[in-house]
């Protein structure tokens, strides 16, 4: 969770410092940091609880002059919200942020016995270790190599010290560290978008590494303090996608611009001429191709509802296939057996997930080829995977994912088209979804200018409800659950994702009149049945809004219908109305959109 700023160089630190910490306070806005070195080597903390403007409105009345800096925003873990507990923290000569969790903090923190802590964190404890370490004798680069040699858990972790006021010393395990190189500055970051405008050049630190940054670049080691070459990868992206582009919040942003970013997804990977799907990331022969008859996808939240709606779809192309969707955080510690013939896809926005990439590490040691469905170019799990494809879905800002599920989901389904002409499937259908691929950008576009101000009524008429259920059948399935996760995240609403056919089994006994129910209903041959549940809860009460593509009589409080060429990727389309839904659902109850309460963009701890 997390974010780590730091910067060494000629600029005033204190602004590079706000500006790096605006672009990641979607990693967490519990409280925020900042700790400067000035000309004289003398050290000056500022920190509040909140979000990043009340940080600058204590640095307003008293402004942090140098050019040496570290800061942070916090998603809370070890101790409350209060301004002790917020990052930087200093202990004698040592000046620390943190972003992980150190799990052995209590054990350290008994025979760390003459320090007098001041907070509930673990990082203030990792910073006294540090400085125990530290002497007249031991350079800090060794002091910190020499603590984190003894701390179980994970970080990223930027230090410095005024008795070395030209350094700050960086590691990561576990958490992403990313050290952007300018003229004469070094920037340091927990991801690329912090960097954009200072630099295009960046180490990625791994895990296990360290790094000693001054004003003229990065040297890296490992813990034994052995030299290593990091060769710099250019910085993807630009300023102008982590800005709000004229509209109110970067959630709605984000759910407009699918149109002209899912273009960027489909781009080279359909023949036009053949219609033949190709990803050159997975990079597999024709043998390892024919030879896949068992896939797992893994994921978290959306990127697990990505997956269930993608296994669908590897049903229906593949005819000699098995799919199996699993929770990473749970997954990772079952007893689990693939058969040899699997192949593992890695779901991930920020390719920095901690249950995932603990997934994705236990799935390789089974000696399983494991693919990566990744948004963010450099991270972690595009970096160790055996192969896999970026979705290009461009960055989201907002903490609630929107783009990059339909970007998620038409990779994996570019994917089981590839599969499918090795596999024997029908090229009839595979054509078919084919042609609805590359519609699909103007489709959405199309779908969304036509009933963004319905749905922006509908959430008006039902915002003053506190619970709702979520229903669909076969491919509108995941998507209730997606629905219902975007209405929970920020909203505030108690909503729940359910199989339509298991209304019956228990559902039903919350049904009454303070309930709503989102049905989703496909015109397919499972219409009938999804109907018939939507009548059994308006005889209870229930205020019921039907999503379809269907032009039928439909009973219902409210029916938006989708008038499309689209049609086994309608759920896609029903989906953008509910990410509209969910979006005009958080703005008439007045809450953080793009920062609802409890959450984080990037989940890096357990």
């Amino acid at each position: 969770m997390c974010g780590i700023v730091g910067y060494i160089g000629n600029k005033t630190a204190q602004n590079v410092l706000l500006s790096g910490l605006k672009r990641l306070e979607y990693r967490g806005y519990d409280s925020a940091g900042i700790a400067t070195l000035d000309d004289n080597d003398e050290a000056h903390i500022a920190r509040s609880v909140g979000k990043i403007s009340e940080l600058e409105q204590v640095l307003s009345a008293k402004p942090h002059e140098g050019h040496v800096g570290i800061g942070h925003t916090r998603w809370a873990t070890h101790g409350g919200i209060t301004v002790t507990n917020a990052h930087p923290h200093h202990v004698g000569n040592i000046y620390l942020v943190h972003n992980g969790i150190i799990e052995n903090y209590k054990e350290l923190k008994e025979k760390l016995n003459k320090y007098e802590f001041k907070s509930d964190t673990d990082t203030e404890v990792l910073a006294a270790l540090i400085d125990s370490y530290y002497t007249d004798k031991v350079s800090l680069k060794d002091a910190v190599a020499k603590a984190l040699k003894a701390v179980r858990g994970t970080y990223g972790i930027a230090v410095f010290s005024p008795k070395e006021p030209d350094n700050i010393v960086v590691a990561r395990l576990g958490s992403p560290l990313i050290i952007g190189l300018g003229k004469d500055e070094t920037i340091i970051a927990s991801d690329a978008s912090a960097l954009l405008g200072y630099t295009r050049e960046a180490i990625y630190l791994n895990d296990g590494e360290l790094a000693v940054c001054n004003r003229d670049g990065a040297e890296v080691f490992n813990l034994a303090m052995k030299h290593l070459d990091s060769e710099p990868e250019e910085i993807e992206g630009d300023v102008e996608q982590i800005q709000k582009g004229g509209y109110d919040h970067f959630l709605l942003k984000e759910i407009m611009e699918q149109a002209t970013t899912l273009p960027n997804t489909l781009s080279g990977r359909i023949d036009p001429k053949t219609g033949k799907m190709h990803l050159g990331g997975p990079n597999l022969t024709a043998k390892e191709m024919r030879d896949v008859h068992h896939i797992v996808i893994v994921g978290c939240g959306t990127a697990y509802y990505a997956g269930l709606l993608a296994s669908y779809y590897m049903e229906q192309l593949i005819p000699d296939i098995t799919t199996e969707v699993v929770i990473a955080s749970e997954y990772r510690y079952r007893s689990f057996h693939l058969p040899k013939d699997s192949i593992a896809l890695i779901v991930s926005q920020s390719g920095e997930t901690a249950d995932t990439l603990a997934c994705l590490r236990e799935i390789k040691k089974r000696g399983i080829k494991t693919l990566g469905v990744v948004n963010v170019v450099g991270s972690t799990i595009a970096r160790e995977v055996d192969g896999g494809t970026y979705v290009h879905a461009g960055p989201e800002i907002s903490v609630a994912s929107t783009k990059a599920f339909t970007a998620q989901v038409v990779v994996m389904l570019m994917f089981a088209g590839m599969l499918s002409e090795y596999h024997g499937g029908n090229s009839e259908l595979l054509h078919k979804f084919t042609n609805e691929l590359a519609i699909l950008p103007e489709e959405i576009e199309k779908n969304l200018a036509t009933h963004k101000d319905t749905m922006q009524a509908l959430a008006k008429k039902y915002a003053k409800y506190n619970d709702a259920l979520y229903l669909g059948r076969d491919t509108a399935y995941p998507i209730s659950l997606e629905g219902a996760l975007k209405l929970k995240e920020i909203s505030y609403i108690h909503a729940e994702g359910y199989a339509a056919g298991e209304l019956k089994h228990g559902p039903i006994a919350l049904v009454d009149d303070t309930f709503f129910e989102v049905f989703n209903v496909l015109d397919n041959w499972l219409f009938e049945k999804s109907i018939g549940g939507l009548h059994e809860v308006r005889a209870r009460g229930g205020k019921t809004i039907v999503l379809t593509n269907s032009k039928k009589d439909i009973d219902a409080d409210d029916v938006v219908r989708v008038d499309s060429k689209i049609e086994l990727l309608m759920p896609l389309m029903l989906n953008t109305l509910q990410q509209l839904f969910a979006y005009y659902m958080a703005v008439e109850r007045g809450n953080d959109v793009d920062q609802p309460r409890n959450l984080a963009k990037s989940v890096t701890v357990e």
